[in-house]
């Protein structure tokens, strides 16, 4: 059983916990988004072992580093942490319809990496040659994975009070019977994003860190460092603005959607149409 194969499985998994959650949405059968959960976790966890089995393949070529050097690595490590902040809010506040719009981000990125992208295991570029990586990229997309589930709940929100109204005393039956009360929805949005900010703000530390170790600065406005900044601004202007100015509801939802875009700006597009210090991203982080 090789790396590959379990990631096919993993994929294959996640496809089926989003059918499950979207048959929980239609059919109001609460086991069904228990059986959903069940199921992304089965898929967590044979990602899990897919990501060790990888990293002691490339110790077995002699090339010897943790699976988080390229876009395929990166994109299959953000699918991990994605369910990974999923599973935390899942079992903690159990509202499982969440699933069905969270599930999707980590299917998704999986079904890229694995239809569209080279897998193979090549040796690290000399600026990736630091133990900063690993500090750097899983601090930076566990706050990539928080912010893709306040994404996910925050459409929810936008979906629902389009429906009932932001002020509607009477809650709307049928599919949006299933969703928590608007203030749920506006709160874990907030939770995820409180999650995220200060692990973003880590990632952006460990970076700079990383930086001066191997180019001899810590800043130096490439473009990756330059948008990496502009998403911290964004959600630290979503934390600023709720705690000062009581900023709820729809304004915030949409600054957590227009947070998410930037974040996947800042992840690929920048690594794939900018050059910079950061131009080895189209294959490497």
């Amino acid at each position: 059983m090789t790396s590959s194969m379990l990631f096919n499985v993993t994929t294959f998994t996640y496809l089926i916990s989003m059918i499950v959650f979207f048959t929980f949405l239609a059919s109001k059968n609460k086991s069904l988004g228990l059986t959903g959960s069940f199921i992304a976790y089965a898929g967590f966890a044979v990602q899990t072992v897919a990501i060790a089995l990888r990293w002691k393949e490339s110790y077995d070529m002699g090339v010897g580093h943790a699976p988080m050097s390229n876009l395929y690595e990166s994109i299959v490590f953000f699918s991990w942490t994605i369910i990974l902040i999923f599973a935390y809010i899942d079992i903690r506040y159990k509202y499982r319809v969440v699933g069905a719009f969270v599930v999707p981000f980590a299917l998704l990125g999986m079904a890229w990496a694995q239809l569209g992208m080279n897998t193979g295991i090549e040796p690290l570029v000399p600026a990736l040659q630091s133990n900063w990586l690993l500090y750097h990229v899983i601090t930076c997309f566990l706050g990539y994975a928080a912010f893709a589930v306040a994404c996910g709940i925050s459409i929810m929100y936008l979906v629902k009070a389009a429906v009932e109204g932001t002020d509607s005393a009477t809650p709307a039956g049928g599919l949006m019977s299933m969703f928590p009360p608007l203030r749920v929805l506006d709160d874990l949005n907030y939770r995820a994003i409180m999650i995220g900010f200060p692990l973003l703000t880590l990632g952006i530390i460990t970076g700079a860190a990383w930086a001066n170790y191997a180019w001899g600065t810590y800043w130096s406005w490439d473009p990756k460092e330059t948008w990496s900044l502009i998403v911290w601004f964004v959600y630290a202007a979503f934390l600023h603005a709720r705690i000062t100015k009581g900023w709820v509801g729809k304004r915030a939802a949409w600054l957590s959607v227009i947070g998410f875009a930037a974040t996947i700006f800042c992840y690929l597009g920048v690594n794939l149409f900018l050059s910079g210090l950061h131009s080895y991203g189209s294959s490497k982080m």
